[in-house]
């Protein structure tokens, strides 16, 4: 079984998933860190292949859990990852990148939002 659905296009051209993964309050507690993965594992086992967490999510935990779960299938993954606003200055925006990038353990994110509207 697969879960299968019309990706999105977006304004680039490149497409993503309609359905995903989210891991908010994913890599928080250790010894939940088997279920996590997988989870994880499953969800991309079973077709979905875009996976949602944000550098705030268990303070960066949750972006290492996600790295850690795509080792090997990092061509497979839409990644989206979310900055706070109180990073989103320009130099501050880069630098809350670099480190999603880091704890991730990959060369790019496919798509990366501002987690919400700040003041």
């Amino acid at each position: 079984m697969t879960l299968a659905a019309a990706p999105i296009e977006l304004p680039s051209g490149q497409t993503m998933p309609v359905l995903g993964q989210g891991t908010w309050y994913l890599g928080e507690r250790p010894a939940r860190r088997r279920d996590e993965m997988a989870a994880l594992h499953t969800g991309l086992d079973l077709g979905m292949t875009m996976i949602d967490t944000a550098e705030m999510y268990g303070d960066g935990a949750s972006e290492e859990l996600v790295g850690e779960a795509i080792v090997g299938r990092r061509a497979d993954v839409f990644l989206v990852d979310k900055v706070l606003p109180s990073n989103a200055s320009r130099r501050g925006t880069v630098q809350a990148c670099r480190r999603s990038l880091q704890r991730l353990g990959v060369d790019h994110i496919d798509l990366y939002l501002l987690h919400w509207r700040g003041t």
